[in-house]
């Protein structure tokens, strides 16, 4: 069983109580209230169960994202509204697989370490709970970005026997605050039939907040003191030229993503790569997720409805 809210549990809740706080009169009338304010909070949370016998559409695609999870991806200044890099990232994977319906999803994040957050498939929940746990490092355990361990992870993660289109999203903001240098790997491209290198950031930068330590709820902006031991804000800058050199090894191109039009050229060349490369589909039936709420709407909406009866005519006498 797994949820996923429509609106932030955190958020539903506060609702939640400041409803039940408007307590009616009569006792029946207040249980009416509470179990409208609880069925509502259900509803919400989108409980969803294991449907071992789903049906669905399966392709010869491989979609695998790579995607940045140090402190700098969590830079404020993405849009016009600064809003953090990753929260644009999730956006955009959300809106590829959308684009991609049927493929195989696969999910590696790199900091310190190099993980296989999600192997491949075609449930997009999963995938997208992935998305939803990459929440950069803390700062008393990160020691910097550099690209060394996940290119060399990278070439031994793409299967090299597979008949499947393999497409790979590269997501990061190039930056390296390691000493090594970034070296080149044109071995990737042998295993790489189509995606892109999505940079993220700007050239003036933005401001970092992360935790000190992982548990702790206090988030705090990151700052160094100048030579004058003035406290600056620390910022991260984009490194595009790093970007486009990995873009460069994999053979696909470099998109600075500013927006989530600028995604639209790249997965309409993809989807142009995986014609040519004359894919089929087959149908699978495989473990998926199948929705509860409406189970729950049977009785929320009827009793909602009984609710407005009764005041509207409680008001008319």
């Amino acid at each position: 069983m797994t949820v996923n809210p429509i609106i932030p549990i955190w958020l539903m809740a506060i609702i939640c109580i400041a409803l039940a706080f408007f307590r009616r009169k009569g006792t029946f009338n207040y249980i009416r209230q509470l179990a409208i304010i609880v069925l509502l909070f259900i509803i919400n949370l989108r409980i969803m169960v294991p449907d071992y016998d789903a049906e669905t559409i399966k392709r010869k695609i491989d979609v695998l994202f790579v995607v940045d999870n140090t402190i700098s991806m969590q830079a404020e200044d993405y849009g016009s509204d600064k809003s953090p890099r990753m929260e644009a990232v999730r956006s955009d994977c959300a809106y590829i697989m959308e684009k991609l319906p049927g493929a195989q999803f696969s999910v590696i994040s790199f900091d310190n370490n190099v993980t296989t957050l999600m192997p491949y498939t075609i449930d997009t929940t999963n995938v997208t709970q992935a998305f939803n746990s990459l929440q950069g490092q803390a700062t008393l355990y990160a020691t910097g970005t550099g690209f060394e361990d996940v290119l060399n992870y990278m070439e031994t993660a793409l299967d090299r026997e597979s008949d499947n289109v393999q497409i790979v999203f590269f997501i990061s903001d190039g930056e390296i605050t390691q000493e090594a240098d970034l070296k080149s790997h044109p071995k990737l491209k042998d295993f790489i039939d189509g995606g892109a290198v999505l940079g993220y950031g700007t050239e003036k930068g933005g401001p970092m907040h992360a935790v000190a330590f992982f548990g702790d709820d206090e988030v705090e902006e990151l700052y160094y003191y100048d030579d004058n031991f003035d406290q600056q804000t620390a910022l991260s800058v984009i490194d595009e030229e790093n970007l486009q050199s990995i873009a460069s090894d994999m053979g696909v191109d470099y998109v600075h993503m500013t927006s989530q039009s600028q995604i639209n050229q790249t997965i309409n060349k993809v989807l142009h790569q995986i014609e040519t490369a004359g894919d089929e589909q087959e149908g699978d039936n495989i473990t998926g997720y199948s929705d509860t709420f409406f189970y729950v709407l049977i009785i929320f909406i009827p009793l909602l409805v009984f609710d407005f009866i009764y005041y509207k005519r409680k008001v008319s006498f």
